[in-house]
Protein backbone atom coordinates (compact mmCIF):
# COMPACT_ATOMS: atom_id res chain seq x y z
CA UNK A 1 0.00 0.00 0.00
CA UNK A 2 1.26 3.47 -0.91
CA UNK A 3 2.41 5.57 2.03
CA UNK A 4 0.54 8.89 1.79
CA UNK A 5 1.59 10.12 5.23
CA UNK A 6 -0.75 11.60 7.81
CA UNK A 7 -3.58 12.52 5.47
CA UNK A 8 -3.85 11.13 1.95
CA UNK A 9 -6.18 11.40 -1.07
CA UNK A 10 -9.41 11.01 0.90
CA UNK A 11 -8.57 13.78 3.36
CA UNK A 12 -10.01 17.27 3.53
CA UNK A 13 -6.50 18.49 4.30
CA UNK A 14 -5.18 17.56 0.87
CA UNK A 15 -8.10 19.37 -0.76
CA UNK A 16 -7.45 22.55 1.21
CA UNK A 17 -3.75 22.98 1.94
CA UNK A 18 -2.49 23.32 -1.62
CA UNK A 19 -4.57 26.41 -2.36
CA UNK A 20 -2.28 29.48 -2.71
CA UNK A 21 -4.71 31.63 -0.69
CA UNK A 22 -3.65 29.60 2.36
CA UNK A 23 -0.50 31.72 2.46
CA UNK A 24 -2.70 34.32 4.17
CA UNK A 25 -3.74 31.61 6.63
CA UNK A 26 -0.09 30.97 7.45
CA UNK A 27 0.47 34.63 8.27
CA UNK A 28 -2.72 34.69 10.32
CA UNK A 29 -1.52 31.63 12.28
CA UNK A 30 1.65 33.51 13.25
CA UNK A 31 -0.47 36.44 14.44
CA UNK A 32 -2.61 34.11 16.55
CA UNK A 33 0.54 32.59 18.04
CA UNK A 34 1.80 36.08 18.87
CA UNK A 35 -1.09 36.65 21.29
CA UNK A 36 -0.03 33.84 23.63
CA UNK A 37 2.53 35.50 25.95
CA UNK A 38 4.61 32.40 26.67
CA UNK A 39 4.54 31.16 23.09
CA UNK A 40 5.61 34.61 21.86
CA UNK A 41 8.34 35.00 24.45
CA UNK A 42 9.63 31.55 23.60
CA UNK A 43 10.15 32.75 20.03
CA UNK A 44 11.55 36.15 21.00
CA UNK A 45 14.08 34.72 23.43
CA UNK A 46 15.30 31.94 21.15
CA UNK A 47 15.35 33.45 17.65
CA UNK A 48 17.63 36.04 16.09
CA UNK A 49 14.59 37.83 14.69
CA UNK A 50 16.50 40.96 13.79
CA UNK A 51 19.11 39.06 11.77
CA UNK A 52 17.84 38.97 8.15
CA UNK A 53 19.66 35.75 7.32
CA UNK A 54 18.52 33.89 10.43
CA UNK A 55 14.96 35.18 10.15
CA UNK A 56 14.62 33.97 6.58
CA UNK A 57 16.24 30.61 7.37
CA UNK A 58 13.77 30.11 10.20
CA UNK A 59 10.85 30.92 7.91
CA UNK A 60 12.10 28.44 5.30
CA UNK A 61 12.51 25.71 7.92
CA UNK A 62 8.95 26.29 9.12
CA UNK A 63 7.64 26.21 5.55
CA UNK A 64 9.45 22.95 4.87
CA UNK A 65 8.07 21.40 8.07
CA UNK A 66 4.51 22.29 7.05
CA UNK A 67 5.11 20.80 3.58
CA UNK A 68 6.51 17.53 4.94
CA UNK A 69 3.82 17.23 7.59
CA UNK A 70 1.11 17.72 4.96
CA UNK A 71 2.44 15.64 2.06
CA UNK A 72 5.38 13.60 3.32
CA UNK A 73 5.50 9.86 3.95
CA UNK A 74 5.16 8.63 7.52
CA UNK A 75 8.94 8.19 7.96
CA UNK A 76 9.53 11.69 6.60
CA UNK A 77 6.92 13.14 8.95
CA UNK A 78 8.40 11.29 11.91
CA UNK A 79 11.90 12.57 11.15
CA UNK A 80 10.65 16.15 10.84
CA UNK A 81 8.58 15.84 14.01
CA UNK A 82 11.46 14.32 15.96
CA UNK A 83 13.67 17.24 15.00
CA UNK A 84 11.06 19.81 16.08
CA UNK A 85 10.34 17.99 19.35
CA UNK A 86 14.06 17.81 20.13
CA UNK A 87 14.51 21.55 19.54
CA UNK A 88 11.48 22.48 21.65
CA UNK A 89 12.59 20.21 24.51
CA UNK A 90 16.06 21.76 24.56
CA UNK A 91 15.11 25.44 24.48
CA UNK A 92 14.06 27.50 27.48
CA UNK A 93 12.47 30.91 27.97
CA UNK A 94 11.78 33.20 30.92
CA UNK A 95 8.36 34.53 31.88
CA UNK A 96 8.82 37.96 33.51
CA UNK A 97 5.20 37.94 34.69
CA UNK A 98 5.71 34.90 36.93
CA UNK A 99 9.51 34.74 37.25
CA UNK A 100 9.42 31.18 35.87
CA UNK A 101 11.72 29.57 33.37
CA UNK A 102 9.89 27.16 31.09
CA UNK A 103 10.48 24.78 28.21
CA UNK A 104 9.19 25.63 24.76
CA UNK A 105 7.41 22.29 24.56
CA UNK A 106 5.05 23.01 27.43
CA UNK A 107 1.63 21.64 26.32
CA UNK A 108 -0.36 24.84 26.88
CA UNK A 109 1.68 26.90 24.44
CA UNK A 110 2.00 24.08 21.91
CA UNK A 111 -1.74 23.53 21.92
CA UNK A 112 -2.47 27.22 21.39
CA UNK A 113 -0.08 27.29 18.40
CA UNK A 114 -1.75 24.17 16.98
CA UNK A 115 -5.26 25.58 17.38
CA UNK A 116 -4.26 28.95 15.94
CA UNK A 117 -2.87 27.21 12.87
CA UNK A 118 -5.92 25.01 12.31
CA UNK A 119 -8.34 27.88 12.88
CA UNK A 120 -6.39 30.15 10.54
CA UNK A 121 -6.21 27.74 7.63
CA UNK A 122 -9.86 26.80 7.98
CA UNK A 123 -11.12 30.35 8.42
CA UNK A 124 -9.20 31.75 5.46
CA UNK A 125 -10.18 28.82 3.21
CA UNK A 126 -13.89 29.13 3.94
CA UNK A 127 -13.99 32.92 3.69
CA UNK A 128 -12.06 32.79 0.42
CA UNK A 129 -14.63 30.49 -1.12
CA UNK A 130 -12.83 27.13 -1.00
CA UNK A 131 -15.67 24.61 -1.14
CA UNK A 132 -16.05 23.12 2.33
CA UNK A 133 -19.23 21.86 3.92
CA UNK A 134 -19.73 21.94 7.68
CA UNK A 135 -18.89 18.22 7.74
CA UNK A 136 -15.71 18.93 5.76
CA UNK A 137 -14.72 21.63 8.25
CA UNK A 138 -15.19 19.23 11.17
CA UNK A 139 -13.20 16.62 9.26
CA UNK A 140 -10.34 19.07 8.73
CA UNK A 141 -10.13 19.87 12.44
CA UNK A 142 -10.31 16.18 13.32
CA UNK A 143 -7.60 15.23 10.81
CA UNK A 144 -5.25 17.78 12.31
CA UNK A 145 -5.19 15.91 15.58
CA UNK A 146 -2.57 13.79 13.77
CA UNK A 147 -0.54 16.94 13.15
CA UNK A 148 -0.77 17.81 16.86
CA UNK A 149 0.82 14.48 17.73
CA UNK A 150 3.77 15.23 15.44
CA UNK A 151 4.84 18.19 17.62
CA UNK A 152 4.45 16.21 20.86
CA UNK A 153 0.85 16.81 21.90
CA UNK A 154 -1.62 14.16 22.97
CA UNK A 155 -4.02 14.12 19.99
CA UNK A 156 -6.98 13.65 22.35
CA UNK A 157 -6.20 17.06 23.86
CA UNK A 158 -6.61 18.80 20.50
CA UNK A 159 -10.06 19.88 19.31
CA UNK A 160 -11.85 17.36 17.12
CA UNK A 161 -14.55 19.58 15.63
CA UNK A 162 -15.19 23.21 14.76
CA UNK A 163 -17.35 23.59 17.88
CA UNK A 164 -14.53 22.27 20.08
CA UNK A 165 -12.05 24.54 18.29
CA UNK A 166 -14.17 27.62 18.96
CA UNK A 167 -14.80 26.61 22.57
CA UNK A 168 -11.08 26.20 23.20
CA UNK A 169 -10.26 29.61 21.73
CA UNK A 170 -13.02 31.27 23.75
CA UNK A 171 -11.75 29.62 26.96
CA UNK A 172 -8.19 30.88 26.36
CA UNK A 173 -9.10 34.47 25.57
CA UNK A 174 -8.58 35.84 29.12
CA UNK A 175 -4.93 34.68 29.00
CA UNK A 176 -4.09 36.35 25.69
CA UNK A 177 -2.32 39.66 25.04
CA UNK A 178 0.45 41.14 22.95
CA UNK A 179 3.60 41.34 25.07
CA UNK A 180 5.19 44.81 25.21
CA UNK A 181 8.71 43.66 24.35
CA UNK A 182 7.65 42.36 20.93
CA UNK A 183 7.80 44.52 17.81
CA UNK A 184 4.39 44.97 16.21
CA UNK A 185 4.11 42.65 13.17
CA UNK A 186 2.58 45.36 10.99
CA UNK A 187 5.51 47.68 11.72
CA UNK A 188 8.01 44.88 11.09
CA UNK A 189 6.41 44.12 7.73
CA UNK A 190 7.39 47.60 6.53
CA UNK A 191 11.06 46.62 6.87
CA UNK A 192 10.88 42.93 6.10
CA UNK A 193 14.23 41.13 6.45
CA UNK A 194 14.21 39.41 3.05
CA UNK A 195 17.22 38.04 1.18
CA UNK A 196 18.42 40.19 -1.69
CA UNK A 197 16.93 37.90 -4.35
CA UNK A 198 13.45 38.35 -2.81
CA UNK A 199 13.75 42.10 -2.21
CA UNK A 200 11.18 42.86 -4.99
CA UNK A 201 8.53 41.21 -2.77
CA UNK A 202 9.08 43.67 0.08
CA UNK A 203 6.36 46.14 -1.07
CA UNK A 204 3.80 43.30 -1.03
CA UNK A 205 4.41 42.17 2.54
CA UNK A 206 2.70 45.07 4.36
CA UNK A 207 -0.46 44.49 2.31
CA UNK A 208 -0.32 40.75 2.97
CA UNK A 209 0.21 41.36 6.69
CA UNK A 210 -2.66 43.85 6.78
CA UNK A 211 -4.95 41.31 5.11
CA UNK A 212 -3.89 38.63 7.59
CA UNK A 213 -4.68 41.03 10.46
CA UNK A 214 -8.08 41.78 8.92
CA UNK A 215 -8.96 38.08 8.92
CA UNK A 216 -8.42 37.81 12.68
CA UNK A 217 -11.41 37.87 15.04
CA UNK A 218 -12.26 41.38 16.20
CA UNK A 219 -11.12 40.69 19.75
CA UNK A 220 -7.69 39.63 18.43
CA UNK A 221 -7.33 42.78 16.33
CA UNK A 222 -8.12 44.87 19.41
CA UNK A 223 -5.34 43.09 21.35
CA UNK A 224 -2.96 44.22 18.63
CA UNK A 225 -4.27 47.78 19.02
CA UNK A 226 -5.95 47.83 15.62
CA UNK A 227 -9.48 48.86 14.55
CA UNK A 228 -12.01 46.05 14.70
CA UNK A 229 -15.30 46.70 12.91
CA UNK A 230 -17.79 44.72 10.82
CA UNK A 231 -16.63 46.76 7.82
CA UNK A 232 -13.15 45.31 8.28
CA UNK A 233 -14.60 41.81 8.34
CA UNK A 234 -16.47 42.44 5.09
CA UNK A 235 -13.36 43.89 3.45
CA UNK A 236 -11.26 40.89 4.46
CA UNK A 237 -13.79 38.37 3.14
CA UNK A 238 -14.29 40.26 -0.13
CA UNK A 239 -10.54 40.56 -0.64
CA UNK A 240 -9.95 36.87 0.06
CA UNK A 241 -12.69 35.87 -2.38
CA UNK A 242 -11.34 38.19 -5.07
CA UNK A 243 -7.79 36.91 -4.67
CA UNK A 244 -8.90 33.28 -4.65
CA UNK A 245 -11.04 33.79 -7.74
CA UNK A 246 -8.17 35.54 -9.50
CA UNK A 247 -5.75 32.75 -8.62
CA UNK A 248 -8.27 30.29 -10.05
CA UNK A 249 -7.61 31.79 -13.49
CA UNK A 250 -3.95 30.79 -13.28
CA UNK A 251 -3.24 27.39 -14.91
CA UNK A 252 -3.09 24.59 -12.34
CA UNK A 253 0.48 23.64 -13.28
CA UNK A 254 1.54 27.15 -12.28
CA UNK A 255 -0.91 27.77 -9.43
CA UNK A 256 -0.05 24.66 -7.41
CA UNK A 257 3.29 23.47 -6.09
CA UNK A 258 4.58 20.02 -7.06
CA UNK A 259 3.28 18.34 -3.89
CA UNK A 260 -0.16 19.91 -4.25
CA UNK A 261 -0.29 18.89 -7.92
CA UNK A 262 0.51 15.28 -7.00
CA UNK A 263 -2.11 15.38 -4.24
CA UNK A 264 -4.72 16.71 -6.67
CA UNK A 265 -3.97 13.94 -9.19
CA UNK A 266 -4.32 11.27 -6.53
CA UNK A 267 -7.48 12.86 -5.13
CA UNK A 268 -9.11 13.07 -8.56
CA UNK A 269 -8.08 9.52 -9.36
Amino acid sequence: MKDHGLFGPESVTWRVMGEPILLVGGFRALLMQGLHPRAMRGVLQNSALMDPHESWSRFMRTTEFVRVRTYGTLPEVERAGRRVRKIHARLRAHDPDTGEDYRLDEPGALLWVHVGEVDSYLSVARRAGVRLSDADADGFVREWRRAAEVVGLNPRDAPGSVAELRAYIEARRPELRFVPEAAHPLVRSLNAPLPLRLAPLRPVLPALTLLAFATLPRWARRLYGLPATPVGDLWATATLRTLHAGLGLVPAQVRYGSDAQRARRLTVA
